[in-house]
């Protein structure tokens, strides 16, 4: 079977193929920003393109009331099954480059190089306008984008395969194992700074045969001096930028910049 669009495959895959993130190690990153940078760490966070939530679930867990928002549905299903019975969270469906909120926010977290995805310095600049808009007086942000190293060296025109065999089959009560296979395809175009993915996904049914869904998309390589320039332009400061969850600095082979911005107003 073929066909499927958008998130609609890749969202009930998504974190089995992405188990290794850490997501306790980052909410600590986050939370050592907070004590770095904030004079009392905040009690209302947005976590902006919260895909299926475990930024936004890790950080709820930590006593902060959260919003979660992503464009997505797909992805939001998920998070929202997930969520449970947790009030501290509420889930939106909005675009990043225009979302709306009640009112404002101490910090705004954007994990997992959600800014990448945003395909033009137009669309990124739009973006840190409205985090600008909705950060109280002085408000963090924090966010991490993939780098041009990455770009150029580690997706390329490189193909790669995710696989996950050890999870348990969810929709029934016995022991056998669903299997998900994911095949990556990436072409990066140095022209355009856009990096094309592939993707096919083939998820094992009850009765052994498969089912694959493609997917297609697309992320940005962004300068550093672009992301700068665009966050000076949305009166957000600059407060600096690291290679890993213990501040260290950049190197030419850093793969994920972690970004950290005040909102000044």
């Amino acid at each position: 079977m073929t066909g499927c669009e958008g998130y609609s495959a890749l969202a009930r895959v998504y974190d089995r193929l992405n188990a290794q993130i850490d997501y306790t190690a980052w909410a600590n990153f986050v939370e050592a920003c907070f004590d770095r940078f904030l004079p009392a760490r905040p009690e209302l966070v947005l976590d902006l393109a919260c895909g299926t939530g475990s930024m936004t679930l890790a950080l709820a867990a930590r006593g902060y009331d959260m919003i979660g928002v992503d464009g997505s549905a797909d992805m939001l299903s998920e998070a929202y099954l997930r969520k449970g019975e947790n009030d501290r969270i509420l889930f939106l469906q909005q675009d990043m480059r225009a979302f709306e909120l009640y009112g404002t926010v101490g910090a705004i977290t954007c994990c997992l190089d959600s800014l990448n995805y945003l395909l033009s310095p137009e669309d990124l600049s739009q973006c840190f306008a409205c985090v600008h808009n909705y950060l109280d007086p002085n408000g963090l942000f924090l966010f991490d984008l993939n780098t041009p190293y990455k770009f150029r060296h580690v997706y390329g025109n490189n193909a790669y395969v995710l696989e996950d065999e050890l999870v348990w089959d969810e929709g029934t009560d016995s022991e056998e194992r669903a299997a998900v296979y994911c095949g990556w395809q990436n072409e990066f175009h140095p022209d355009t700074a856009i990096c094309d993915f592939d993707l096919s996904i083939f998820e094992e049914l009850p009765n052994g045969a498969y089912r694959r869904c493609d997917e297609h998309q697309q992320e940005r390589c962004y300068e550093l001096s672009e992301i700068l320039s665009a966050l000076e332009k949305n009166h957000l400061e600059f407060l600096g930028v690291w290679s890993d969850f213990q501040f260290s600095a950049p190197t030419d082979t850093t793969e994920r910049w972690y970004l950290a911005a005040r909102a000044k107003k």
